[in-house]
């Protein structure tokens, strides 16, 4: 089975750091592109990164460029957004999910078949 697992939420400062990891289990990294989504409370969930193993490729909402890197460690199976210079706006409840989206479609939830349960993370300013 197909299974995702975020972690690594939790409560950070504005101007801090998280980083958020997503364990993959069931297939290989190279086989879908995994991509970070959040949703805050009363907003639709909307597309954070992705990144796709095959050709390296990855994507950033404009709201979090600069600030957060995706990476991924195939030796781990686990996909990372490294999430630096925190801002309150980043609250949110995080999710990582595996899709086959085109590039364009990157940030498209309905292109994404799996997804983990969600990680909480709280910017105190």
């Amino acid at each position: 089975d197909v299974q995702l697992q975020a972690s690594g939420g939790g409560l950070a400062q504005a101007g801090g750091s998280l980083r958020l990891s997503c364990s993959a289990s069931g297939f290989s990294l190279d086989e879908y592109v995994i991509g970070w989504f959040r949703q805050a409370p009363g907003k639709e969930r909307e597309g954070v990164s992705s990144i796709s193993e095959v050709d390296g490729s990855t994507y950033y909402a404009d709201s979090v460029k600069g600030r957060f890197a995706i990476s991924i460690d195939n030796a781990k199976s686990t996909v990372y957004l490294q999430m630096n210079s925190l801002k309150p706006e980043d609250t949110a409840v995080y999710y990582c999910a595996a899709g086959r989206p085109v590039s364009s479609a990157w940030r498209t939830s309905s292109m994404y078949a799996y997804w983990g349960q969600g990680t909480l993370v709280t910017v105190s300013s």
